[in-house]
């Protein structure tokens, strides 16, 4: 929770790939509160009452998670919904001829998306969704201690530092609009 908040507000690409991690790890424990609390709430150097929030939230995220009919795969909505945003900003991004230096670091990486589109067969996701595809397979591997191939890192790092772009075009469209959710 605490570090979901603070990446949400410092960089959304961070945040996402968390809560994809989250996602994970609530599965991981089969939804399991009591177990989560022993495994990494209780872990928390925090007083109790922080503690009792973090609890709180990880149950809304289960109900949500069973809600939603994610408890075994896919996202949640509200992960859903950034991807959705941060396409809507890309899109904006790419008629907005203010933008050309983000249009250029897109088209660098526009190949490695559609290779990386056919090789997983996925037709429905879009670039962002599939560059977050990519970064997050990387992140699992790496957290498995698997061998991750020279030109997959290669082009995690492209599409890196696409997305970081992206990222920092979201966090500043937030501050200037003042958005209440930022």
């Amino acid at each position: 929770m605490l570090t979901a908040q603070g990446k949400k507000k410092e960089n959304i690409a961070e945040y996402l790939l968390y809560m994809w991690h989250i996602e994970d790890q609530i599965r991981a424990f089969r939804l399991d509160l009591d177990a989560i609390q022993a495994t990494i709430i209780d872990a928390y150097q925090q007083p109790d009452e922080i503690k009792a929030d973090i609890r709180a939230w990880y149950e809304s995220l289960i109900d949500m998670m069973r809600r939603e009919g994610v408890a075994e795969k896919g996202h949640l909505q509200l992960n859903t919904n950034v991807i959705l945003e941060l396409t809507d900003l890309h899109n904006q991004l790419l008629a907005s001829p203010s933008a050309s230096q983000y249009s250029l670091a897109y088209y660098n990486v526009l190949p490695l998306l559609v290779e990386l589109r056919a090789k997983s067969g996925s037709q429905v996701a879009g670039e962002v969704e599939t560059a977050f595809n990519l970064l997050y397979g990387v992140l699992v591997l790496k957290l498995q201690q698997k061998p991750v191939s020279e030109g997959t890192q290669a082009a995690a790092v492209k599409v890196s530092e696409w997305l970081r772009a992206l990222a920092i075009h979201y966090k500043k469209d937030r501050e200037e609009g003042l958005d209440p959710d930022a």
